[in-house]
């Protein structure tokens, strides 16, 4: 008998162990699902992607007229520089000239069996040593004395020089440095809205159009503004011009830090519209806007530059009829748009 019930007792084990096993099994599957369910992150909409890019493109954009005035500087800081070590190589030159021209008295002196010592200073290869010794120069009493204080002029104003370039030396790296952290804040949130988008179907990217940016400055194929000059009257002959070169780089690019001729960013277009009709303006957002008289949106006449955004982030041109040209974002080319679609900051009369 006993034969008999261990056969028994195995099977029924084997089925408690079974019942075990499958509600084990059931319930760490239930788990996984309601985990699974109550933790995944729900993939955002169309729009919601849209309304994110819309916000990196904004960010990007502040941080591109960072980059332009950091740049703007740098140029400067540069330009400077080169003219200041210019104008040390020039003083050198003049310094070697001057004495050479002592060497050959001093050669005469020496070997008519003496060395004048306002010359031996003067010759010397240690400018601090000269310059300190200026006194004993001036007791030397030698016909040589208005050579040497050339040369001791030549040396004072070359070390001035000299002090200015590396105090410039130091302002450009400095500006670099500042130039390559906006790249990066730029290159980064444009590469994000980038990644974002290459989520969206082209289908689902045209149902949810060009977002806060973009819908201010949408034009599909079918809708967009003909090439030609606008058909309200421009104030004046430059703001005409300005506005004419405006229109005829609408579908051109954006890029940033662009300002032409055949890609822009925002300032970058009305940087080059204005300096086609030979206006010089400001590179930046927030420095064009005070380049020019302030005129109220009611006032708005073709050329006048329109900004937007509370951090002067955004600017076009104004043609008339509620419409501006701008240069919007990556996503969308030179372009005309309403001046309503995007937060209006307020408005320059430049000519």
């Amino acid at each position: 008998m006993g034969t008999h019930r261990r056969p028994r007792q195995r099977v029924t084990g084997g089925g408690r162990a079974r019942t075990a096993a499958t509600i084990t099994l059931a319930g760490a599957a239930t788990a996984t699902g309601l985990g699974g369910t109550g933790h995944a992150d729900p993939q955002p909409t169309a729009a919601q992607v849209r309304a994110k890019v819309d916000k990196l493109y904004q960010q990007a954009e502040v941080a591109t007229e960072k980059y332009n005035g950091a740049k703007e500087k740098a140029d400067a800081a540069e330009q400077r520089l080169e003219e200041l070590r210019d104008q040390a190589a020039r003083k050198e030159d003049r310094l070697n000239s001057a004495r050479e021209a002592l060497g050959s008295v001093a050669a005469a002196q020496y070997r008519s069996g003496g060395l004048d010592p306002a010359l031996q200073l003067a010759l010397s290869t240690d400018p601090d040593r000269y310059l300190d010794g200026a006194a004993f120069v001036e007791r030397a009493g030698s016909r040589q004395t208005a050579a040497v204080g050339r040369v001791r002029k030549e040396l004072r104003d070359i070390e001035r020089l000299r002090g200015a370039a590396r105090v410039e030396l130091a302002s450009l790296t400095s500006r670099r440095a500042e130039l390559k952290r906006h790249r990066e804040t730029v290159t980064g949130k444009l590469e994000t809205a980038r990644r974002l988008l290459s989520r969206l179907t082209a289908e689902e990217r045209a149902r949810s159009g060009q977002g806060t940016g973009d819908r201010a400055s949408r034009s599909p194929a079918g809708d967009r503004q003909p090439l030609s000059a606008p058909s309200a009257q421009a104030p004046n002959s430059r703001a005409a011009a300005a506005v004419a070169y405006a229109y005829r780089k609408l579908g051109s690019p954006y890029v940033w830090g662009a300002t032409g001729p055949n890609a822009f960013d925002c300032s970058g277009l009305t940087q080059a519209a204005y300096r086609a009709a030979g206006v010089s303006l400001p590179r930046t957002t927030y420095a064009q806007i005070d380049a020019g008289r302030r005129v109220a949106r009611s006032e708005l006449l073709p050329g006048d530059l329109v900004f937007f955004y509370s951090g002067i982030s955004h600017v076009g041109i104004y043609v008339g009829k509620g419409q501006m040209i701008h240069a919007p974002n990556p996503s969308a080319p030179v372009r005309v748009a309403p001046v309503d679609q995007m937060p209006f900051a307020g408005a320059a009369r430049v000519v």
